[in-house]
């Protein structure tokens, strides 16, 4: 017998349409609504993004208490984040012009002016078209004296070919204009030094914060250093902090580059004890990506070699040449990858790719602006590994290069300060870069303090008596 459907009553399928349909359309509106969301999310001014636990904020809490109770709750999230990333296997830390700028201000001065300058040619305008384009090509925006530099060394390169006349005459402004740039290296160098004599804030700060990547335990690789700058500041701040960098130099009064990648490495053996070699505290590794104002090349031997130019030197050195284009090896970041093709940015490049395209690597970036193509396509590369891991502290959350290197990666696998307050070098070390493991003694009053709140039997801390002492009421 068939069953007989009542027309005021709905099927079975009309009721599960109807009751489904509206889930369906709210699902679909929460959907658009988020995907909306997400287009147009931006970072507000101070930003950070550690494991599970996120911040953002337009602006921070005045000075005083409620500044404090900020600081100390975002350190509390913080701090052991970077403690436990810091232990990685493999740490690497890739420096750019932000902490020379960082250390600058700290010592009452100015850091290097990175904007373009006139040459004097009959070329400039040609060159400021092709440096722009350039810059636009690796999604920097504006063009810096780098891209202009960079640009001015092709045209020199193609006038050797079709005018040589012209082509000398050519040279002598990007003489001119390459020697300016050395001096206002070494100027910023001299403004640091002027400046830490009257305060030891700026080298306080540039100690304490190698020395958080520095102190490293002795089952882990040494921390590398990656730097695009050009200055001696990483050096300087080695010097003070009693680090051993390790580079590709070897020599002693005229240190060349060498090509052969050695592991080389520096122990110490304990005394009365022989046949067991200890590892050496404070070594590291350090690789100028971009060159150095003291690295100079010989026409002669067609050898790289490193020149005795003191920190902060006089620009009258007699060290500094007069016709730098052909001699000073800080050629400005490619556009092609050209000249990372040639000796000895290859090797260079080599290094850095090697030391992060592994296992269980970490990289952090400080003062790094994410402008150069040929290094975000490595730290790319890296992140395609699980287990690696990047820390970027950046001074600016709105930096369109920064967010556009964020939208590129994974979520789980980057850690994030971004921010004025963050990405300040005294705030960061004071508050939230974990304290260098080489200081013992804190450690070790911290392990003896949680022994005694253990063990005493009201769970309350109190100083031991000494036998035979009366104990004060």
């Amino acid at each position: 017998m068939a069953a007989v459907l009542d027309p005021k009553k709905p099927s079975r399928s009309q009721h599960f349409d109807a009751q489904l349909r509206p889930r369906i359309l709210m699902a679909g509106r929460h959907l658009f609504l988020w995907e909306e969301a997400v287009e147009s999310m931006t970072l507000k001014a101070n930003y950070y993004r550690v494991g599970s636990h996120t911040l953002d904020l337009d602006a921070l809490p005045g000075s005083g208490a409620g500044l404090e109770e900020f600081v100390d709750s975002a350190r509390k999230n913080i701090e052991p984040w970077l403690s436990a990333v810091f232990q990685a296997e493999h740490l690497n830390l890739l420096l750019g012009s932000g902490l020379t700028s960082a250390v600058s201000h700290l010592a009452g001065t100015k850091s290097t002016d990175m904007s373009v300058v006139a040459l004097g040619s009959a070329y400039d305008a040609q060159i400021t078209t092709h440096a722009e384009a350039s810059a636009a090509r690796m999604g920097r925006g504006k063009p810096n004296i780098e891209d202009q530099l960079r640009s001015a060394l092709a045209l020199l390169g193609g006038l050797a070919i079709t005018n040589p006349i012209e082509e000398a005459a050519f040279r002598k402004c990007v003489d001119t204009q390459l020697t300016v740039f050395l001096r206002s290296l070494l100027k910023t160098e001299q403004g640091i030094l002027a400046g830490s004599k009257t305060s030891d804030d700026a080298m306080n700060a540039l100690q304490s914060f190698l020395l958080s990547f520095a102190s490293r335990a002795a089952s882990r690789e040494r921390l590398h250093i990656f730097t695009t700058n050009y200055d001696r500041l990483i050096e300087h701040g080695c010097d003070l902090a009693g680090l051993r960098p390790i580079d590709r130099f070897v020599g002693a009064l005229n240190p060349a580059f060498r090509s052969s990648r050695v592991e080389v490495d520096l122990h110490y053996n304990p005394p009365g004890i022989r046949g067991e070699p200890r590892f050496m505290e404070g070594v590291i590794r350090l690789t100028k990506l971009h060159g150095s104002l003291d690295w100079s090349y010989s026409t002669d031997d067609r050898r790289v070699s490193r020149k005795g130019i003191p920190f902060g030197a006089p620009e009258t050195h007699t060290d500094i040449p007069d016709k730098p284009t052909d001699t000073v090896m800080i050629y400005p970041n490619p556009a092609k990858d050209v000249e990372t093709t040639e000796y000895p940015y290859a090797e260079l490049f080599r290094d850095f790719a090697a030391a992060v395209c592994r296992p269980n690597s970490v990289v952090v970036t400080y003062g790094y602006g994410f402008g150069d193509d040929h290094i975000n396509r490595v730290l790319l590369d890296m992140l395609t590994i699980p287990s690696t891991h990047l820390v970027m502290i950046a001074y600016s959350s709105t930096d369109p290069r920064v967010a556009t290197f964020i939208e590129k990666t994974r979520e789980a696998q980057v850690s994030l300060l971004l921010g004025e307050h963050f990405a300040d070098l005294k705030v960061l070390v004071e508050h939230y870069l974990p304290k260098p493991a080489l200081d013992y003694i804190t450690g070790r009053m911290t392990d003896l303090l949680k022994n005694r709140t253990a063990s005493s039997p009201s769970g309350t801390m109190g100083a031991a008596t000494p036998p035979g002492a009366v104990p004060t009421p």
